[in-house]
């Protein structure tokens, strides 16, 4: 018997996999806050719209959550602990592992099971259903996590124990919050260097020796100016602050993701909060 799959979080990331899975048939039920985003997405997807979120995990067996920081995860966790016995809940939300280990130990005590499951990828990776998913948690229950995300992933990767996946994508965000920032400093080097556009593109997303899909997304981004939002700005600097947290409890340099962050901060109380990471050009342009 198919196990029935709920999705809480409809934004710009969680209304993306729930139209996957739903093409696949394998998704059963979505819930937002926000109640027409639920409402429009259900009728959209031909699947259950449920208006309370206690009664949207009762009624289902694997809950797949998509949110914005701690404090959303921590608020949805803790209406629906009580009615986790015998359920698996699946996050995929980027907060601290702190946070994810804490309330995955709560859900254990009620019977229940939790994975953090972050992913690395854009809208547009989920679109084309090439995400990379980086899984904590029992072992045991990963090949059933793997299954019902092959339709919105063609990566999904253990990593350990509870938080382990989450540790991984701050990992890879540190990094990606860096290579942003050097990014956009070689597209204004070369722009203020009276180099054309169209060679800047080439060396940076054809030739370069570190060239890769962020440069093949962003570069182009940046010379048009076109922030039309991928991963926003907002999303970027939480990931960062929870990177600088961890990083000077630990007694850990970070010089280069500590420069990243003011960029991205500066970008977010300047107003450009909403826009996508390559808007870090306007703060060296």
């Amino acid at each position: 018997m198919q196990r029935k799959v709920l999705i809480i979080g409809l934004g710009v990331m969680g209304s993306r996999i729930a139209a996957n899975l739903a093409g696949s048939g394998k998704l059963h039920g979505v819930y937002d806050r926000t109640v027409e985003k639920a409402r429009d997405t259900a009728g959209r997807l031909n699947v259950t719209y449920y208006p309370d979120v206690v009664s949207a995990v009762k009624d289902n067996d694997v809950i797949i959550t998509m949110l914005y920081d701690d404090e959303s995860v921590s608020q949805v966790y803790s209406n629906v602990i009580s009615v986790s016995k015998g359920r698996v809940f699946v996050d995929m939300s980027t907060i601290s592992p702190e946070t994810s280990i804490e309330i995955a130990k709560r859900i254990e005590e009620n019977g229940g099971k939790m994975y953090d499951a972050p992913v690395i990828g854009t809208s547009i990776a989920v679109e084309r259903k090439n995400l990379v998913v980086l899984v904590g948690g029992d072992r045991s229950g990963f090949d059933e996590i793997r299954e019902i995300l092959s339709s919105t992933a063609n990566s999904i990767v253990y990593m350990g124990e509870n938080g382990a996946g989450l540790y991984a994508k701050l990992v890879n965000n540190l990094f990606l919050g860096s290579y942003m920032a050097a990014l956009a400093e070689a597209v204004r080097f070369g722009k203020r260097s009276g180099i054309p556009d169209d060679i800047i593109s080439d060396v940076l997303v054809k030739y370069s020796s570190a060239r890769s899909p962020t440069s093949e997304l962003k570069v182009p981004k940046m010379i048009s100016e076109d922030y039309s939002v991928q991963f926003s700005v907002k999303n970027m600097l939480k990931d960062l602050e929870i990177v600088g947290k961890l990083a000077a409890r630990n007694t850990i340099p970070l010089p280069m993701a500590s420069l990243a962050l003011q960029l991205f901060r500066y970008l977010e109380i300047t107003g450009h909060g909403e826009e996508d990471i390559a808007a870090i050009y306007r703060a060296l342009r």
